[in-house]
């Protein structure tokens, strides 16, 4: 199967000439996702985690992607099986939200929670039930798996992570008090966040782009639940995280 962005024409026109090549279906075993990473992780979300996905960038730094400098290359790979499959944990956010009613979700890369309106969030934040801020004053805080430490988490002041690590990020937005670091948890760890004068000062969750309202609390670890991504053989993440994330 080969989907693309359908608001990105250099996806649509990438996927036309994969649809000619390799035809409609594409690759067995495959999900081929054309366009961005926000793409890609749209995708996930819509379709499971039951699928192996492999992005064909289409779209700028595209980290979880596969570059196309020459379509003949990858189409040539594709057909003779030269690609790997790796799996990433899914992040687990089971919100609470200010109508008594709970909700899970998971990302690929990331959930953050923050703040709805003009005003900083006030968050109290435990880690294995141990208090680690009773305020914190902040646009928001992010919490990032390793694969998606390279996105959002990393723009907010967060380390670039191997993705191959067996930990997630927490990385305060712009801290007001105190100054609190990004900093790793272990993949055993609990984090839990509440939110504190929700009515004056409301909270959303943002999980990989998708936005829910209205969080009174959230509990966040890493869950049994993995994602399956592929890329073309040589693909090193040690060496495109320097290209695209740290020295781009």
């Amino acid at each position: 199967m080969i989907v693309a962005d359908a608001r990105n024409p250099a996806a649509l026109a990438l996927r036309e000439e994969l649809v000619r090549r390799l035809g409609e279906q594409g690759v067995d075993g495959l999900v081929l996702v054309v366009g961005g990473d926000g793409f890609l992780l749209h995708t996930v979300a819509e379709r499971g985690t039951e699928a192996t996905y492999m992005g064909l960038n289409a779209g700028r730094i595209g980290f979880l992607m596969n570059d196309v400098d020459s379509l003949d290359d990858v189409v040539a790979r594709l057909k003779t099986g030269a690609w790997r499959t790796w799996t990433f944990p899914l992040l687990r956010a089971d919100l609470t939200l200010d109508d008594g009613t709970t909700q899970t979700v998971h990302a690929v890369n990331d959930v953050a929670l923050e703040r709805s309106t003009g005003q900083t969030a006030h968050l109290a934040l435990q880690i294995d039930g141990r208090a680690v801020v009773d305020t914190l004053v902040a646009d928001g805080i992010i919490f990032a798996t390793a694969l998606g430490s390279t996105a959002y988490a990393f723009s907010a002041g967060g380390p670039a992570c191997h993705p191959s690590l067996p930990a997630f990020v927490v990385t305060p937005v712009a801290p007001h008090h105190p100054r609190l670091s990004s900093f790793l948890l272990p993949a055993d760890a609990t984090a839990r966040v509440e939110v504190l004068a929700s009515h004056r000062r409301p909270v959303r969750a943002v999980t990989d782009g998708q936005t829910l309202d209205h969080v009174l609390a959230a509990e966040l670890r890493l869950d049994d639940r993995q994602v399956r991504f592929a890329w073309l053989e040589g693909h090193d993440f040690t060496s495109t995280m320097v290209t695209k994330i740290l020295r781009p």
